[in-house]
């Protein structure tokens, strides 16, 4: 399902490369493909299958669920309910769910382990921009990192901003997704108020995976709109130039 701002791209990844940028193996890629948890890749030149963005998008969902302690069985159903046609944008807000679920987990690692986790090579430069974003910290024998943030982390280093611009945006989404946790929360504080607390802690967990996906589903959708007005002031005014 690719959006009306999102360009398809052509599958260009190996399987060695998409084994590589995913931090898993070869061989569990294709034990994947065979289970159907994985769209066949793009038969090229020479025979050789070229894999893309909703591969890599999809073996990261693969793997948030594996953490989240799902089975093969468990993860085999839950991609199968999903519609086939699903992008990678759309893989991303699926795995953001499952992630938000998952508890801080903040470990000590030496830089093999780090770029082992990350999936990729990484850089003197590239470990400073996770360092800034606030995913990595340094410290005296390798580094702590922020293993929930480090994939998101991982992804902005290919984004074509500016590290001042990725800060900023930073900014901007911690700013007002806690005012929105703010109001809400005291919107509902107003309605258990005469309840017990045993009562609140119930409606409380009830309630937090659904604010959890209205709020992914209202903001991709709000982005989305901004998106398509501003390529389209842009369009117009290519036409009028």
């Amino acid at each position: 399902m690719t959006s009306a701002t999102e360009e398809p791209t052509q599958p260009t990844l190996t399987i060695d490369e998409l084994a590589a940028r995913a931090g898993t193996t070869v061989r569990t890629v294709r034990f994947y493909g065979t289970k159907g948890l994985l769209p066949p890749p793009v038969i090229g030149p020479r025979r050789v299958g070229h894999y893309g963005r909703e591969h890599l998008a999809r073996l990261a969902l693969i793997e948030e669920l594996q953490q989240q302690g799902m089975t093969l069985a468990a993860i085999e159903r839950y991609l199968h309910q999903l519609p086939a046609d699903l992008d990678a944008h759309d893989l991303a807000i699926h795995r953001a769910v499952v992630a938000s679920w998952a508890p801080d987990a903040v470990e000590s690692v030496t830089r093999a382990e780090l770029v082992r986790r990350a999936g990729r090579e990484l850089g003197d430069d590239e470990v400073e921009r996770l360092v800034a974003m606030g995913v990595v910290e340094e410290t005296e024998g390798g580094y702590r990192v922020d293993l929930g943030l480090l994939r998101l982390g991982v992804g902005l280093l290919d984004v074509p901003l500016s590290q001042e611009a990725i800060l900023a945006a930073r900014n901007v989404l911690i700013e007002h997704s806690r005012a929105a946790a703010h109001e809400l929360s005291q919107l509902f504080r107003g309605e258990v108020s005469e309840r017990a607390a045993q009562d609140v802690k119930s409606l409380s967990a009830y309630m937090q995976p659904v604010i959890v996906q209205a709020l992914l589903t209202t903001f991709q959708r709000s982005l989305r709109a901004e998106l398509r007005d501003w390529l389209s002031g842009i369009s117009e005014e290519g036409g009028s130039a």
